[in-house]
């Protein structure tokens, strides 16, 4: 993963000293792009543990559509949990737990009334398109909906993306990030949707191709600096291979949604130990 390495360098070398909402500060850079193919291994941070299983279970969580948190913790991750408590969604007149029309409801139900599921199905769409008109370039999901962006404590970060596919047979998929919190978000971003990537292919009969990483607003918080030198000090190790468990029947759009952890196989993810550091809520 030298391409986050050199993410990090890139901010701190070009950075410039920015306030923020959550009043902690950061040193920003505007505008950037890393590549990952990942015929070469799956992308995923080696400098730290990164978990992997919670990255997996939150994309899941999103394809299903579900925006309750506490149906995530159930799932056994938390790390939704300070956006979820009654001080925050209360400001909406939602129970604690009721994230609002976040990731899921906006790939599933674009435009409807929230809670009502009664929207675009952009995901449904989007495996439809793929399987029609392979050659498309309309194959997008916005998780950008600028009449519910104000509905929620935390509007999408990871904005819209967007797939291509190359001769009839190789998926490449590009993100565009609003705003990105390179050591905490990040790491989670990349190996989120290079999971996504997969699994498209997989249940479109493709092969991967490229994950493009495109940012708006790409930030390192000012209480996580001593983390980042911690981390640019320790040497990256081979990547994992991704591998999928009784998946050969997970096929189109309901294949898709009935995919599970316990379909996937991280081979060989070796990495350093865990660096802890504050959200920024």
């Amino acid at each position: 993963m030298k391409q986050y390495q050199e993410l990090l360098r890139h901010i701190l070398q070009n950075g410039t000293r920015h306030e923020d909402r959550t009043g902690v500060g950061t040193i920003s850079v505007f505008g950037y792009q890393t590549r990952f193919d990942l015929r070469k291994g799956f992308p995923i941070v080696t400098t730290k543990k990164v978990p992997f299983r919670w990255i997996a279970e939150e994309l899941f969580w999103f394809l299903s559509g579900d925006t309750s948190e506490k149906n995530l913790q159930m799932r056994g991750v938390d790390i939704w949990a300070e956006w979820a408590d009654e001080t925050h969604t209360k400001k909406f007149n939602r129970e604690a737990g009721d994230l609002g029309p976040i990731y899921g409801y906006l790939w599933r139900s674009f435009g409807g009334d929230y809670p009502e599921m009664n929207g675009f199905d952009q995901i449904k769409a989007l495996i439809e398109e793929i399987e029609m008109n392979p050659n498309s370039r309309r194959l997008i999901v916005s998780g950008w909906n600028p009449e519910q962006a104000t509905q929620v404590d935390l509007p999408p970060c990871h904005t819209l993306f967007q797939f291509k596919i190359e001769n009839e047979k190789i998926l490449h998929c590009q993100l565009y990030q609003r705003s990105a919190d390179a050591f905490l978000g990040v790491p989670f971003n990349v190996s989120s949707y290079a999971l996504l990537t997969h699994l498209i292919a997989h249940v479109c009969d493709l092969e991967v191709g490229e994950f493009v990483h495109t940012f708006g607003d790409l930030h390192i918080y000012s209480n996580h600096l001593e983390q980042v030198k911690e981390l640019l000090n320790r040497e990256s190790f081979a990547l994992p291979k991704l591998e999928f468990k009784d998946a050969e029947n997970l096929k189109g759009f309901e294949g898709l949604l009935n995919f599970k952890y316990e379909n996937l196989n991280l081979q060989n993810y070796q990495s350093w130990g865990k660096i802890a550091a504050p959200v920024a809520v």
